[in-house]
């Protein structure tokens, strides 16, 4: 039993790690558009890590 929920953790860490990354891509993506690349990384960092803890929590 603690074998599957060892397992099922790490499953939503790789996806909390992937939502962030995406995350961060795309905050880079719209600021190199508006000529703010700081600015876009910085607010796609804080959603990943807001979307990432929230895909962690399962809910």
């Amino acid at each position: 039993m603690e074998n599957q929920d060892q397992n099922n953790n790490k499953k939503w860490n790789s996806v909390g790690n992937g939502i962030f990354i995406g995350c961060m891509f795309v905050g880079l993506g719209i600021g190199m558009y508006f000529d703010k690349t700081s600015i876009g990384v910085l607010v796609g960092m804080g959603i990943g890590f807001i979307a990432s803890s929230i895909a962690k929590s399962k809910l």
